[in-house]
């Protein structure tokens, strides 16, 4: 079945953790064997992958920080150069769609042709099949070194913005932090409202996420996003966050991260203890909140910085999110169900999103 994946940090993984996505995943470990940095030789995802888990569709990030964290590989010493390595991996999707590799989606008629031609020509099955799609995202709005910047960055492609990653960003607090949306928050979001890009809600700390429902009258989206009454804690959301979201006819991926399927994962829990199922719990929770599936859908978050070591057990390659079907139908979720949740909430959301933005046929 066609899977339409709203995260993955594509380029961030080639660029930060220099890994060839046009290899093979085996090919990538075998490349990262000996490095001793944790979750090198363990990634779940690359191009050939993708390809052969009918990955048709996928939000690829940008991703680059200033929070003031530290952390290796994502914070940067200012903002100015955060912007600067999110340009970087901007430029790396460029070349890949300029080599056939991928397809910058912008607008929903390039989304709905896309996913046809993927249907009716094989796009998975083919090695010289249709490019694999993708919406450009920002995680974390560092990069846009202001408010007005918005429009370039629009410009540039990118269609879906996150506010904050983890601690604080110049625009809003994200996990771990305590905050609301800024003053530049506020501006950036009525840009964003003008421009018709989508808001990710993923990431925003308690504080943030009301301000921002409440500010934002846009598009609003979670990427990749679990449920907190399963797995305490505030990376996840809580009931009435979800309620929030379904009201205003969003919807939420489900992230394969054990840290948020299992509660009080840490590194040292044993992988055995979480399976695909517990992504299939957080999908129905959604379902159950809303009474119908055409909310939940995927975000898997693979290789967001971690790889087989703290994906489910019976993940190995980004390919078996092709077991959530079966996972799905093992729970009596219909054929028209499974179907949307795999990939036909997402394209509804997009269509909806798009058909109704502002400037949906504006050039660039």
């Amino acid at each position: 079945m066609i899977v339409i994946d709203a995260h993955l940090d594509l380029a961030w993984n080639a660029l930060s953790w220099n890994r060839d996505l046009t290899l093979t995943v085996p090919e990538v470990r075998a490349s990262e064997a000996g490095m001793k940095e944790r979750n090198r030789g363990t990634n779940t995802v690359a191009f050939p992958e993708m390809r052969k888990g009918e990955v048709a569709v996928c939000l690829a990030t940008v991703l680059a920080r200033a929070s003031g964290l530290g952390e290796a590989l994502l914070d940067y010493r200012s903002r100015e150069i955060a912007s600067a390595m999110a340009q970087g991996q901007l430029a790396y999707y460029r070349i890949m769609e300029s080599e056939g590799r991928l397809r910058m989606l912008k607008d929903w008629p390039s989304l709905e042709a896309h996913f046809r031609n993927w249907k009716t020509c094989g796009g998975g099955s083919e090695p010289n099949g249709e490019p694999l799609g993708f919406i450009l995202s920002m995680e974390g709005a560092d990069p846009i070194l202001s408010p007005s910047q918005a429009a370039q960055w629009w410009n540039d492609g990118l269609r879906v913005v996150g506010m904050a990653h983890y601690g604080a960003s110049a625009y809003a607090h994200g996990t771990g932090a305590s905050g609301g949306v800024t003053r530049k928050g506020r501006e950036l979001l009525k840009v964003m409202e003008e421009i018709g890009m989508v808001l990710d809600m993923t990431h925003l700390s308690d504080e943030s996420f009301w301000q921002a429902a409440k500010l934002f009258r846009g598009p609003v989206l979670a990427s990749h996003n679990n449920c907190r009454s399963l797995v305490p804690g505030n990376r996840q959301f809580t009931d009435d966050q979800i309620k929030c979201l379904i009201e205003r006819d969003s919807v939420i991926g489900a992230a394969c991260d054990d840290w948020m399927l299992h509660p009080g994962w840490t590194q040292e829990t044993s992988r055995s203890v979480v399976g695909l199922e517990a992504v299939v719990d957080h999908i129905d929770h959604v379902c159950q909140l809303a009474g119908n599936a055409r909310h939940s859908a995927i975000g898997s978050d693979l290789d967001g910085g971690y790889g087989t070591e703290q994906s489910p057990r019976d993940l190995d390659t980004i390919v078996d999110l092709q077991k959530l079907t079966a996972l799905l139908r093992a729970r009596s979720y219909q054929q028209a169900d499974i179907e949307a949740v795999m990939h036909g909430n997402w394209l509804r959301f997009f269509q909806r999103a798009w058909t109704n933005c502002r400037f949906a046929s504006r050039p660039g």
